[in-house]
């Protein structure tokens, strides 16, 4: 089990990609820590079958004093965070004329402050322990925009800057700490299932292997990202998209 005996912080754990990330970490031998503010008990359930420790944590990543607060709870809970998989994310689609600066602002909040606000929380026990794995869930889309997507193209965008800058100042002073990002492309969740037809089978028409991929399939790249097996893999941006935009 590559992980083994590691503590793993998924947030947007309790669906889609953060939960079948924190079902594989659990495989892998990692006990799993979920924020969420959708219920993910049927998650930590299904992860203590495998003889592992859950917890799931009530939690908007977008408020930053929710976050430290969750944070604390998760350290005395745990006695320590090794991993740190930066998952949650929302959508406000609207084309630019259309949207709105609510639309804009509550998607920067999840999608890019969160990412701020949990690393901010999880990092000082990285540091103290010169040990840490963050994996943060970007998109193609912050790769080559869409129309209708300003707000999300930011922020998944802005996840990349903040990757490489995490990934340049953290590992100072000999600790072992990478930062990583994955940009999946159209991947079977119920964020996309919500998709009209005509748009799901476009987007999936631009993917060359001709298919969604599936949760589980992104799931494999974060728990390798997490493992001693990507020990000199830091500040990369792997493309999860089955060829599209490439």
């Amino acid at each position: 089990m590559r992980l083994k005996d590691k503590v793993a912080v998924i947030t947007g754990g309790a669906r889609g990609i953060g939960r079948a990330t924190a079902i594989k970490c659990a495989n892998e031998g990692a006990d799993i820590a979920i924020i969420d503010i959708l219920p993910a008990q049927e998650v930590v359930e299904e992860i203590k079958t495998l003889n592992r420790k859950s917890i799931a944590y009530n939690g908007d990543v977008g408020i930053y004093e929710q976050v430290q607060e969750v944070a604390k709870k998760i350290i005395d809970d745990f006695g320590t965070v090794d991993i740190l998989v930066n998952n949650a994310g929302i959508t406000r689609d609207k084309i630019f004329i259309k949207m709105t600066e609510k639309m804009w602002d509550e998607v920067i909040k999840t999608n890019l402050k969160g990412i701020f606000n949990c690393s901010k929380a999880f990092v000082p026990v990285m540091r103290e322990k010169k040990y840490g794995r963050i994996i943060n869930v970007s998109s193609v889309g912050g790769k080559a925009g869409n129309i209708g997507q300003a707000n999300y193209a930011a922020s998944k965008a802005g996840i990349i800057g903040i990757t490489k800058t995490l990934a340049k100042e953290l590992p100072f002073g000999g600790a072992e700490i990478t930062v990583n990002a994955i940009q999946p492309g159209m991947i079977l969740t119920d964020m996309t299932k919500a998709l009209p037809e005509k748009a799901f089978n476009k987007l999936v028409g631009e993917t060359p292997l001709g298919r969604a991929g599936n949760p589980e399939e992104v799931a494999n790249v974060i728990a390798f990202l997490a493992s001693e097996e990507a020990s000199f893999v830091n500040g990369s941006v792997i493309l999860i998209s089955g060829g599209k935009d490439i």
